[in-house]
This record gives structure tokens, C-alpha cells and sequence, in this order.
């Protein structure tokens, strides 16, 4: 805390937040700045962070320097025009050095204990050695647009493992809760040679799929009293994992995660396979206390090495890899509809005309599309 004189000195009051009536042991005060030598003068700001060339990037990242990984993350997520235009070029120059690592996607209910399975189990794994990269996206409030982004919080031990890298993203409100630029985050994570990749997701149910486009291995987190057996069923998201555990398989709840395991086991049996050639099983952990999470990792093993054998895990990537280059085609279309001329005058009003019944949605929606082509013809004309 600093002494009185150096708070007189910068002439700033106590925030209105902090009691009239509290004493000097209450360390909250507005300050301009620190810099090395002390408090920065009235007036002046902490100095900037140097701006980093490509170069710097791509030698950062191969140095594995976590403070540089964590700030080209930063760039890709930027929606700014020049941010994007350096990150596709930073993506270029990375992209020879990805795609060895083993990319795992993490879902479940939330509840289910995800970030406490992810530390156990990335615990375990650094101790054998590997580099271990965790993305982990936090919900983003429809209200706000805020995000807590609590699960390196969660992962006080493994985010103090010099062999893991946590990295939080808002979901921004993205289906399936997974962050619009966590693809690229997960290529920028196997450039800094992290081996093994884990994507935890938000978990909203039946919309958590798109972590299944741009992961190898899914897993699907439960506990047990999540339903019967028609339940399961309904739960598309059943169809995509290629892993079933049941956490918080402990204590007095053992018996219970048993019979829930039982009961999946059934479920699946009538399930079509996520991946070809792999029957998804169902597992009992406890994140809690260590126990079946070497057995976890350990069938992870195994389906890496049965997708590898029949040619699975190339396809999966090849495709997964074309898709996503739709997917950004339509993000890109839709981002220049919203920002037409056209769309953005007559937008306000047609909405207001669908609000009040006025006009169906379908006849406003083709009046906006129609505005967007009559702009794009102008442009080519001239």
C-alpha cells in the first residue's frame, strides 16, 4: 500500500466504493501509474507495451513464451480490420508447425465438475511429461456481454504448472459455447509445441456441438441422476461423443455413477458411433480424488491409436479443415450484410414494421437482402 505522503502527492481520492469510515489497513486508492521508480507523475501514463512484428510473434511462439502465446491469441480474437490482417498472416507463417498435437474436446453439464476433471487430469499428464495447452470457454451473459472467465481460478495447481498453458475465452454468446476464434487459438497452442490440446466448453446441452468440428477425441462429462434411458437418447449430443464418464464416481455417489454407468452402457448400445470403427464407452472418475482418471486418459490412448490405424483421425482433420473454411465464408457474409449501407438505413424501420405485425419477417428479411445486392451491383457499375 502506498505511504500517506506518496498518496497525497498523487492527488487522487479514495474510490466511492471504499467506506467513509474506513481506516488505513483498507488498501484502495486511484493511482495513475506504477513504473519501476515508483509512482508515475500527475498527468503521465504507465508506459505502452511494445508492439510486436509477425517475426516477434512466430519467434515467441516457438519459444514457447507464454506471455507472446497469450497475446496472439488476444490479436486472433480482435475483431479490429488491422488486428485480423496481422493474425491471418501470423496463421500463414505458424501453420507448417501444427497439427501434431492430440486435440481432446470436453462438454457436460454444468455442474458436472469439467474443470475440476480437466486440472486432475492435466495434472497427471504434465507429471508424465507433456505440454498441455487447456482453452477453456466461460459463458458470456446476454445481458452484458461480460464474462467471468473463472476457470483458471479453478485451475489454481495446474495453471502453476510450468508445463500447462490456461487459457479463459468468452463464448460471446456463440453456439455451443465455444469461442468464434478458438480454432485458431487451438493452431497457435500446437505451434508453441504444446502435444496435447483440451478444449473445455460452456455445456448447454443439445447445442454443444460445435466443439466437434475442430477436435479429434470427444468427451462427454456426466454425473450421475442426469435421467433414464429414453433421456439419453433424446441427448443428440450423445451421438457425437466418443467417450462417456461419469464424474464424482465417489463416496456414497459410487453406487449411484454405477448404475448410471450401467444404464449409458444400454443407451449406447443403440447409438450409432461417433467415430467409425470405435464403440464409445462408458467410464467411472472421480476428479475429487484421483480415482479412473489414468483409465480415462488411458482409453483416450486408445481411440487416438484405433482413429489412427483406419485412416479416421487424417479424414476427420481434412474435413474438419474444409468446413471451417465454410463456416468462416459465412461469418464473413453475414458481417458484410450488417455493415451494408443499404441493410443499415432501412434495418430500424423494418424491424419496427415486424414488431408491430405490420409486415411478415420473411418479406422484411428479402427487403434487407435486397438492399445488400442492389448496393453490391452499384459498386461493380461503377
Amino acid at each position: 500500500m502506498p505511504s500517506k505522503k506518496e498518496r497525497e502527492d498523487c492527488h487522487q481520492p479514495r474510490p466511492d466504493w471504499v467506506p467513509d469510515e474506513a481506516g488505513p489497513a483498507y488498501a484502495t486508492w486511484v493511482m495513475e501509474g506504477i513504473t519501476p521508480s515508483g509512482i508515475a507523475p500527475v498527468g503521465k501514463h504507465a508506459p505502452r507495451r511494445r508492439q510486436l512484428s509477425i517475426d516477434d510473434y512466430v519467434e515467441g511462439i516457438q519459444k514457447r513464451d507464454t506471455g507472446i502465446l497469450a497475446r496472439a491469441i488476444t490479436l486472433i480474437e480482435s475483431n479490429a480490420p488491422t488486428h485480423q490482417e496481422l493474425a491471418q498472416q501470423l496463421l500463414a507463417r505458424v501453420l507448417p508447425l501444427t497439427g501434431r498435437s492430440l486435440r481432446v474436446g470436453l462438454t457436460g453439464i454444468p455442474g458436472a465438475g469439467k474443470s475440476t476433471f480437466v486440472e486432475a487430469l492435466g495434472s497427471r499428464l504434465c507429471k508424465e511429461g507433456h505440454r498441455l495447452a487447456v482453452l477453456a470457454v466461460d459463458p458470456s451473459s446476454t445481458l452484458t456481454g461480460g464474462s467471468i472467465l473463472g476457470d483458471k481460478v479453478r485451475m489454481e495447481k495446474l495453471s502453476r504448472d510450468h508445463n500447462a498453458f490456461i487459457r479463459p475465452s468468452p463464448s460471446g454468446g456463440s453456439l455451443g459455447g465455444v469461442a468464434r476464434k478458438s480454432r485458431e487459438a487451438l493452431l497457435l497452442c500446437e505451434a508453441a509445441g504444446y502435444d496435447i490440446v483440451i478444449v473445455e466448453t460452456v455445456g448447454v446441452g443439445q447445442n454443444e456441438v460445435t466443439v466437434r468440428s475442430m477436435v479429434d477425441c470427444f468427451l462427454m462429462l456426466m454425473i450421475a441422476g442426469g435421467g433414464d434411458e429414453v433421456q439419453g437418447i433424446k441427448k443428440g449430443i450423445m451421438e457425437l461423443a466418443d467417450l462417456v464418464v461419469f464424474n464424482k464416481a465417489e463416496g456414497e455417489n459410487r453406487p449411484r455413477a454405477t448404475a448410471a454407468q450401467a444404464e449409458m452402457k444400454r443407451v449406447l448400445h443403440y447409438l450409432r458411433p461417433a467415430t467409425e470403427g470405435w464403440t464409445t464407452p462408458a467410464l467411472l472418475a472421480s476428479a475429487l480424488s484421483g480415482e479412473g482418471i489414468a483409465e480415462v486418459w488411458a482409453m483416450v490412448e486408445e481411440f487416438f491409436k484405433t482413429a489412427r490405424a483406419g485412416g479416421i483421425l487424417e479424414q476427420r482433420r481434412r474435413s474438419q479443415s474444409v468446413a471451417w473454411m465454410h463456416a468462416l465464408i459465412r461469418e464473413s457474409l453475414q458481417n458484410d450484410f450488417y455493415q451494408n449501407a443499404g441493410v443499415v438505413a432501412q434495418q430500424p424501420a423494418l424491424e419496427a414494421a415486424v414488431a408491430e405485425g405490420r409486415l411478415p419477417a420473411l418479406a422484411a428479411a428479402q427487403k434487407l437482402l435486397a438492399a445488400m445486392q442492389s448496393g453490391v451491383r452499384g459498386r461493380l457499375e461503377t
